[in-house]
């Protein structure tokens, strides 16, 4: 608590001098501007300190010189939301309006005139055709490199923009670092090859034709889910960093076994990149969790082992922190909301900071009746006693999941976030050993391990798949109640562990 208090009277002097500053720099020159710039270690604490105090973080409540001290210590891209002035509270309609109607087209077109005109003044040859970073094509927003302090406090203060925020600026990193933490298991790259020391019958059993069914999964009652339903007939999407072109049980070999007459697609929504391979090993693993084939090869088997799947490489690892991958999860998003097959979307990535354009794409896939889940956190000392949930998991629209140990009493996993933004638990830690989920390696066909928040998100992703492939004229909120009222915690929900452990069994009955 100490600490905590320290963090918040930090917050508080902070963000005083930076509405000071504020006030003191309007009418200053850019080159002022610039040597009034917030250090990234004062950005940082203030983050942190706005965790402590309320649970999360929005751009919103940083001040101009925040913002733009964090888009110099970036690539300088900042997220625009626009709007025609007339219109109201869109979040719950974003999936409805079309960009291209003609007042949108005018909306947009006068916050570049904005941009334009002040940017114009230090750069000459600027042309306005060309200042987009990325074109947008279903959201109401524009992705731009700005150099100016001014344009900056403009936008913030125009009635046409509903938010303007640094992109590619986030301090998961930097605090990871500063802590002295090392990302791996679920929380990061590397580290998912096959685990050889794997014992049978503790660690995993067998079922036919010779498929290996993780620890884990009879604590969520789906061995038994699986004598009603396998998943088939519901396509799951999975946004992460792509997956393994070695790992043929998500190739060439998906439809094997058990699993058959299903359909799998890799695409990728990052831009820059070229396929869906994954660099990172993160979305192999997650992919595998939800719908590795029930095989004859000896691999894992996913949850959802007959469900039709799609893999998504929007970022290039499980840290949302550039503007390259802000772009590419939200138009993953608006992607699956679009393709009337996709009814989940699981996505085990996140970041400190919000993001408007991820949520508006967020609130888009909602309008189209997606089922979402997102990974609640996984780190380790260094910001899970003080962070709480992570962005995107924060938000309404989404179930957040994170992961426990297997005690008789709820119990984060070791490296796991909890909140009261969690709507469900996962067990996928051993407490004597501390074991984790099997799952996929990125190639060959020994299984790998793999934790956190992350499993745990794939996992109730797939158990989901099963429960509506059971009841296959369910909409999205019959779903989710059948998920809720079957939960171990059912009917009170728990301040860190929202409605407890997920029952397939039951859910599927």
């Amino acid at each position: 608590m100490k600490k905590v208090s320290v963090f918040l009277a930090t917050s508080i002097m902070l963000f005083s001098c930076s509405k000071n500053m504020n006030e003191q720099q309007s009418s200053a020159s850019s080159a002022d501007d610039q040597q009034q710039q917030i250090t990234k270690e004062q950005i940082n604490q203030f983050i942190r300190d706005q965790y402590a105090q309320k649970g999360s973080f929005n751009w919103k409540d940083a001040s101009d010189e925040m913002i733009w001290s964090a888009l110099q210590s970036s690539d300088k891209i900042i997220s625009v939301g626009y709007k025609p002035v007339a219109e109201k509270n869109i979040e719950n309609r974003l999936h409805t309006i079309n960009i291209s109607d003609d007042n949108w087209k005018t909306a947009k077109q006068q916050v570049l005139q904005l941009i334009y005109n002040e940017e114009r003044k230090n750069n000459t040859a600027l042309k306005m055709d060309n200042m987009e970073a990325w074109k947008e094509t279903k959201l109401p927003v524009i992705d731009i490199k700005i150099e100016s302090f001014e344009t900056l406090k403009l936008l913030r203060q125009s009635k046409l923009v509903r938010y303007a925020e640094p992109m590619g600026y986030d301090p998961i990193k930097e605090f990871d670092k500063t802590e002295g933490a090392l990302s791996g298991g679920g929380s990061g790259c590397g580290g998912y090859d096959g685990n050889t020391s794997l014992v049978n019958g503790s660690d995993y059993t067998i079922v036919s034709p010779d498929a290996k069914v993780s620890w884990n999964y009879s604590y969520h009652g789906i061995q038994n889910a699986w004598t009603k339903s396998t998943g088939a007939g519901i396509k799951v999407m999975v946004i992460d960093s792509g997956v393994s072109p070695d790992q043929d049980n998500l190739g060439s070999q998906f439809n094997q076994g058990l699993s058959s007459g299903r359909t799998i697609e890799k695409i990728f929504t990052l831009p820059g990149e070229i396929s869906a391979d994954d660099d990172c090993g993160h979305g192999t693993a997650m992919s595998g969790a939800v719908a590795a084939p029930r095989c004859a090869d000896g691999n894992s088997c996913g949850v959802a082992y007959n469900c039709n799947f799609v893999i998504c490489r929007a970022a290039h690892d499980v840290y949302i922190d550039e503007s390259s991958e802000i772009k590419g999860i939200s138009d993953a998003y608006t992607w699956a909301a679009d393709n009337s097959t996709v009814k989940i979307i699981s996505m085990s990535m996140g970041r400190l900071t919000s993001s408007g354009q991820i949520k508006d794409a967020v609130q888009y896939a909602y309008g189209k009746g997606k089922l979402m889940f997102c990974a609640g956190g996984t780190s380790f000392s260094w910001s899970s006693w003080l962070v709480g949930v992570i962005f995107p998991a924060t938000l309404n629209e989404v179930q957040a999941i994170t992961g426990i140990k297997d005690k008789t009493t709820l119990t984060a996993c070791d490296d796991c976030h909890k909140g009261k933004q969690i709507d469900f638990v996962i067990v996928m830690e051993k407490q004597i050993g501390g074991l984790h989920s099997l799952s996929t390696a990125t190639s060959g066909d020994v299984p790998t391990t793999v934790g956190g928040s992350s499993v745990s998100t794939a996992t109730a992703a797939g158990i989901a798949a099963l429960v509506w492939s059971r009841f296959p004229s369910f909409t999205r909120e019959d779903v989710l109640n059948k998920l809720t009222t079957t939960a171990s915690g059912y009917p009170t929900k728990n301040k860190s562990y929202g409605w407890g452990k997920l029952n397939a069994d039951a859910a599927t009955n």
